[in-house]
């Protein structure tokens, strides 16, 4: 049975809504959708909750600190039309306070990517059920249709557009609080995320945070002070530094599928028990470079195999700053990490091989970690970006590595010093690719008037440039242009 009813916003809009029996439900509230599935109105449980104080954070997150909404529309200081668009597709923020018939927000449906299928699992029935995270990154993902689970590619492609919205969330002083695998929709098909119940961000003294976190992702520091009572000094807080230890969490599950603090110790007390010194003050690395008692025996694919930058950061993140929150990297370091990680990428040669591509690093045995086959030293080409000296005319230095494949495109941030692949680069198209054409591999040149060899010859557009070990090409005559060299 369901019948049609009406909100009234706080600006004294109204929104229709539909009155159904048994409600989804979360720990705070209740969710009706909108005659078209374009919108929900989500009503609180408690009564008691809702106070002047929640009032005052709901209009601020939906107003000033909205990274959707651009600065002309009200929202995130700065933030440009372009940036709004962008952040929209990464966060499901809430648009509005509700007043009547009971106090809620509103906030957009998640997109249907981030629904499962009628197909989605023949053992289970997930119809219609939330893609949360979780659902891929532990034992359960066996139960999914293979078609469900994506690759590595699409995995890494989703953990930077996690790392950037935590980054976003960061700049504007905001915490989530509740980073988890149930609150970070992800669809691997895609390569898409999108962060959820924004509504209880926290604005370091400002707003305080209203949960202590999920089983898995709460800070040790977090957990080892629940007990003490509120207001002790020693009683940690979610913040931005609990943020930035759920989110290497996250990403660790989507690349390596598996808990990064979850490994043979045991306590050999009762579960809870248990749980509190694996998470909280005895939590300790599953890949801890010293000490392996935690370390599981069939350990395959490792932390090494993503490569030397996420490598050293999952170190900092689960070896320096697991018990010492202000050495963990910002959002912005772990953004950075996986761009790099990206132009790192190879596709395996194995036609049968799941993840589909692996992270090249080691250049001198170069294989797939994740089913062993090896790559075809005559196939990799590996090009060193260099960037000019400041103040030091005529001289360059090396600022990343992009292994090539057939077909790779370049972009405006391959080939400019100034840009990055973030929210801000406004020019998404293919500027050139990488093919490889009778054993030889050429650079093709599809959209810039600025391109030249390394003896500064105009490659025209459409045409290629034959690439061998030595060769120079790149925007290197421009003053913010990069050059590349071939190894």
């Amino acid at each position: 049975m369901s019948r049609r009813a009406e909100a009234v916003l706080k600006d004294g809009r109204r929104l229709p809504y539909i009155i159904t029996d048994n409600p989804p439900q979360g720990g705070m509230k209740y969710t009706y959708f909108a005659p078209d599935r374009s919108y929900v109105v989500q009503f609180f449980h408690d009564p008691d909750v809702v106070d002047a104080a929640l009032h005052d954070r709901l209009t601020a997150i939906i107003g000033r600190y909205n990274p959707t909404l651009s600065e002309e529309e009200g929202g995130a200081r700065g933030n440009t039309q372009e940036a709004a668009a962008y952040f929209s597709e990464l966060f499901c923020w809430p648009v509005a306070v509700v007043t009547d018939p009971e106090f809620g927000i509103v906030c957009p449906t998640y997109p249907k990517k981030f629904f499962f299928g009628a197909g989605a699992s023949s053992a289970l029935d997930l119809a219609g059920k939330d893609k949360k995270g979780n659902w891929f990154t532990g034992r359960v993902r066996r139960y999914l249709a293979p078609q469900e689970l994506g690759n590595f590619q699409t995995m890494l492609r989703l953990s930077i557009s996690l790392a950037r919205a935590v980054r976003r969330m960061h700049q504007a002083g905001l915490a989530h609080s509740d980073l988890s695998c149930n609150n970070v929709l992800i669809d691997p098909v895609s390569g898409s995320c999108v962060v959820i119940d924004i509504d209880s961000l926290v604005v370091p003294g400002l707003y305080p945070p209203e949960v202590a976190g999920t089983r898995g992702y709460i800070a040790p520091e977090v957990l080892a002070a629940l007990d003490l009572p509120p207001g002790d000094a020693r009683r940690a807080a979610p913040g931005l530094l609990t943020d930035l230890f759920a989110l290497p969490v996250l990403l660790y599950q989507y690349l390596l599928k598996r808990h990064p603090l979850e490994g043979p110790k045991n306590y050999d007390l009762p579960a809870e028990e248990a749980d509190f010194l694996i998470y909280g003050p005895k939590a300790l690395f599953a890949e801890h470079p010293t000490d392996h008692s935690n370390r599981p025996a069939d350990l395959r694919v490792t932390i090494r195999d993503l490569g030397p930058y996420l490598e050293k950061l999952f170190l900092r993140a689960f070896v320096d700053g697991l018990h010492d929150p202000e050495a963990r990297p910002s959002a912005l370091e772990w953004e950075k990490a996986l761009v790099r990680t990206w132009d790192l990428l190879q596709p395996c040669a194995a036609v049968d091989c799941k993840e589909r591509f692996f992270v090249l690093h080691d250049t001198a045995h170069p294989c797939c970690p994740f089913c062993g086959t090896s790559v075809p030293d005559r196939r990799v080409l590996h090009l060193t970006r260099m960037r000019r000296v400041r103040g030091k005319a005529g001289q360059w230095i090396a600022a990343g590595t992009l292994n090539v494949y057939d077909g790779l495109p370049l972009f405006s941030w391959h080939f400019s010093d100034h840009v990055f692949p973030d929210e801000k680069a406004q020019d998404r198209t293919v500027q050139a690719y990488l093919s490889r054409k009778n054993g030889t591999w050429h650079l093709v040149n599809s959209a810039m008037d600025t391109l030249c060899s390394g003896t500064g010859e105009r490659i025209l557009r459409g045409s290629a440039l034959p690439l061998a070990p030595g060769t120079l090409f790149g925007t290197w005559t421009e003053d913010t242009g990069v050059l590349w060299t071939c190894e």
